[in-house]
């Protein structure tokens, strides 16, 4: 059930989509599963009220979500042409992070979950207690009175699937699972999107999760794994960095392990750095010291200068989180 004042303010967002005609839609660089999933979920929606939309994203859409319908639709490219009376922004703490200018050229409504959420907007839905932007965009939806179609509720199911981890991450609540019997009502196979998101492997990245998995380091007495990666090794694998999604998270499949970390060379000293934990230990609050933020237990930031650097940095910064979370979560032995 929705409180009172995120009542109002989906009613607001409601009132000021049907007061307009052309929208644009936009996420965060290097879309997941839930910025792709939630704008295609809103697209379709706005489709269905006779809107005009145009989906425009800084990055190409990832390999497994291609399978999904509409993906073709979303334009990549640094600024929106289009001419639109609002934008829609979701799953994005800033209107930088987008990564493609021209988004403020009309109403802003924005969209979020993550913590640090700038209040760029000229309407803010700010949620940190949902799981998955897509959850709020399942509000959105009922409250413009559009039908959930088969399409509508897949993509709103891919969105909560995979920014929720599979069901593992904290922010989960009763709210998500009345969300997915309803999309499944509405038509998901749960099996089919499972397979499509997590069963399409090429044999360059299953050949690459072996490269980087065997190179895995230990950190605060065996708590912390440690991985990286960089275009040389991608290419001997025969795979690309696109083939990486996901690998950051099998090292929290070790009872010990709780959290983990993913160095990405994007270049000479220039480092994409991922970061996932369980229970509660908070990587947001070491993203956010590098200038990135996320969720509660995954998280991303930059890093550049030599990687010893910032491979220190990163497990100073760990430390005390890692220390804070198991002091909550006493249990877990460490590694012998």
């Amino acid at each position: 059930m929705m409180s009172e004042n995120r009542v109002d303010t989906v009613e607001r967002i409601a009132a000021a989509i049907l007061a307009r005609q052309r929208f644009v839609l936009s996420s965060h660089a290097r879309p997941d599963g839930d910025a792709i999933g939630s704008q295609l979920a809103m697209a379709y929606a706005l489709d269905a009220l006779g809107k005009q939309v145009v989906i425009v994203n800084h990055d190409a859409v990832p390999s497994p979500l291609k399978a999904f319908p509409g993906t073709d639709r979303i334009v990549v490219a640094e600024h929106a042409d289009a001419d639109f009376d609002a934008s829609i922004i979701m799953e994005c703490s800033s209107l930088e992070r987008t990564g493609v200018t021209g988004l403020d050229r009309g109403l802003v409504i924005n969209i979020d979950h993550h913590q640090g959420n700038t209040g760029y907007g000229a309407i803010n839905w700010f949620d940190p207690s949902a799981a998955a932007c897509a959850e709020m965009v399942f509000d959105l939806i009922v409250a413009l009175g559009v039908r959930l179609t088969p399409t509508i509720a897949t993509h709103l199911y891919v969105g909560i699937l995979t920014d929720t981890g599979s069901f593992h991450y904290s922010g989960i609540s009763a709210h998500t699972f009345d969300i997915c019997r309803v999309l499944v009502e509405a038509g998901v196979d749960p099996p089919r999107v499972a397979r499509a998101v997590f069963d399409s492997n090429t044999l360059g990245r299953l050949r690459l999760f072996g490269a980087v998995l065997s190179s895995i380091e230990l950190a605060h007495d065996g708590r912390l794994a440690i991985m990286r990666v960089d275009q040389e090794m991608a290419a001997a694998a025969g795979g690309t960095y696109d083939d990486t999604e996901g690998l950051i998270n099998l090292p929290l499949t070790v009872r010990e392990i709780r959290a983990s970390i993913f160095f990405k060379e994007l270049g000479p000293g220039d480092y994409r750095v991922s970061l996932r934990s369980k229970g509660s230990i908070d990587v947001a609050a070491v993203a956010k010291q590098f200038g990135g933020g996320g969720h509660k237990n995954a998280s991303g930031c930059g890093v550049r200068g030599d990687y010893s650097a910032a491979r220190r940095a990163l497990l100073d910064a760990m430390a005390p989180a890692i220390a804070a979370g198991l002091a909550q979560d006493p249990d877990v032995p460490a590694l012998a």
